[in-house]
């Protein structure tokens, strides 16, 4: 999905909860990136160090130590908030599902699939039948995790009744013919060959429930590393040790998972000492206090993608000599250093630097004005004026455009800056304008191609409509081999970067906030994959 999903969540039922902090609500929320139709979210990806490493996140003393709640604050979503996982909209939605729940799967590092409640997969030669054998789990009530588990959880997903996140992902799967082989085995039966079945179990919102579970709210029963302790929407959630966790029991005795809306209040928090992790800290924060002593500052690096999505069916960019222009328009690192303070990476207009399948191969693309207005001349638009959408619904938007127009009017190109609405712009680009202002976070770059890149992919904000280039994703998707499977993957990605409607620019860190006696928090994980938000492996020293 692109960026930030506006859809708001079913109102859930309000059971009391323990006194929490107050923070005053913020409009502005860090939403989960997803995959889904529906949905447009985002963020994240690598750093330097990791778990364990000694620099005040890691281990410390090399020993963790077993005790404590951590309170850890995140945007939240009011009184829509709810611990159904099928529905997690919000990063705080997300933390909060994966302390309770598991998934078949997740996203690792680079976002290839590790397996998490699926012990192991197999796929037949067709690549349209997958057996799948769970592990050893149970649920938080003892039951064992079964086959019949998983297929009423996907089942659910699947509803056509409802409008739960993973539903689009789940699609290649015939439920209906997928069946339990034993207790703890399933052999899934898919619509068309499917190379990367395995990022279907892993997919944002797959989560596995105890069949015939419709209630969450009162009082939810997972298979995470937590169990449910209460709930109070858009205030607090408290979960405790779930000892007899698969994966083995976290360190902490209590996880209380704090709604502060507004970044000031969830850094005011951490310094007060009212909360010990802080979810989503601004730049100018991270410089303020890094390396002060006082709090740790986490950077996810190399994280959220920002680029300028430019429709490459309508004018002027349907000539692909002007989408060529403007790749040697952009100065990247100016972009970085202006909109995104420094806190990033350059990019090379392709999606998912770090990631499994990235073309890491091609050429760091640079400004060159004299074959930018050259290129611009022989398409006829020598004098060309264009309108850039944009908005203040995500950090480095509206000062990107600025940087971007200035750069622009070198070549002989007079942008248009508008400014449009926190609350419709993710909608409103997909249909409307010719050049927008863009971002996304974490999710496989098969999942990148096939929502955004194919002909009839609903989140397609380029408008890059090609049969060849379907065709091509087909072919990946029926290669049994890996490394031919990449290759397939390396040929798109040399297309889009020729002549695709994505100018990625850069690449924003997320940064987090910790007290100096957190250790444990992961340092290479991005937003929505595996290991953020891990606080089963996080302890107080």
């Amino acid at each position: 999905m692109n960026d930030e999903s506006t859809r708001h969540l079913p109102s859930p039922a309000a059971p009391s909860s323990p006194a929490a902090p107050s923070f005053p609500g913020l409009r502005r929320r860090g939403f989960l990136a997803a995959t889904g139709a529906a949905s447009l979210g985002a963020l994240a990806l690598t750093g330097c160090g990791g778990r364990g490493s000694d620099d005040g996140t890691g281990e410390g003393d090399g020993r963790p130590r077993r005790g404590g709640r951590l309170r850890a604050a995140f945007a939240g979503g009011g009184a829509s908030e709810t611990l159904d996982p099928h529905l997690a909209n919000l990063f705080a939605d997300v933390a909060r599902a994966k302390a309770l729940f598991d998934k078949l799967a997740d996203y690792g590092a680079d976002l290839s699939a590790q397996p998490r409640l699926a012990e192991k997969w197999q796929a037949n030669k067709t690549l349209d039948r997958w057996q799948v054998t769970l592990r050893k789990a149970t649920f938080h009530n003892g039951k064992p995790v079964t086959a019949q588990d998983v297929l009423y959880s996907y089942r659910r997903i699947a509803d056509p009744q409802k409008g739960f996140r993973a539903k689009a992902s789940l699609e290649p799967i015939d439920l209906d013919a997928s069946r339990a082989t034993g207790k703890r085995s399933i052999e899934f039966v898919l619509k068309r060959p499917t190379a990367e079945f395995p990022n279907i179990l892993a997919a944002f919102g797959a989560y596995i429930v105890p069949e015939q579970a419709t209630a969450f709210d009162k009082k939810p029963i997972g298979s995470g590393p937590f169990r449910f302790v209460s709930f109070a929407p858009g205030r607090s959630a408290v979960f405790r040790r779930y000892d007899d966790y698969w994966e083995g029991a976290p360190h902490l005795d209590e996880i209380e998972f704090v709604v502060a809306n507004e970044e000031s209040a969830r850094v005011n928090a951490l310094l007060g000492g009212q909360v010990e992790y802080a979810h989503e800290l601004d730049p100018t924060t991270a410089r303020a206090h890094e390396g002060k002593g006082q709090i740790e500052i986490v950077r996810l690096r190399n994280s959220a993608m920002q680029g300028f999505a430019m429709k490459t069916e309508r004018a002027p960019f349907d000539d692909k000599r002007v989408r060529q222009a403007f790749f040697l328009i952009a100065d990247r690192k100016e972009l970085v250093a202006g909109a995104l303070s420094g806190a990033g990476e350059i990019g090379n207009d392709l999606f998912g630097k770090g990631y499994e399948y990235y073309a890491d191969g091609l050429p760091q693309r640079e400004q060159d004005l004299d074959r930018a207005r050259a290129l611009l001349k022989q398409a006829g638009a020598e004098k060309l004026k264009v309108t850039l959408d944009t908005s203040a619904v995500a950090a480095g938007f509206t000062e990107a455009a600025s940087i971007f127009r200035d750069q622009a009017a070198k070549a002989g190109v007079t942008i248009d800056v508008k400014t449009g609405s926190k609350d419709t712009y993710w909608s409103d680009i997909l249909d409307s304008g010719t050049l927008c202002c863009y971002r996304s976070g974490a999710m496989p770059i098969e999942a990148h191609l096939s929502q955004r890149l194919l002909t009839d992919s609903t989140t397609n904000a380029t408008e890059w409509h090609h049969k060849d280039f379907d065709a091509f994703y087909q072919q990946a998707q029926s290669t049994r081999d890996t490394k031919d499977r990449a290759a397939v993957y390396a040929r798109m990605q040399r297309r889009l970067y020729t002549e695709g409607g994505f100018l990625i620019w850069g690449f924003a860190d997320w940064i987090l906030g910790t007290a100096r006696k957190v250790k444990g928090v992961d340092r290479k994980a991005p937003a929505n994959t595996l290991d953020w938000a891990r606080f089963d492996k996080v302890w107080l020293a």
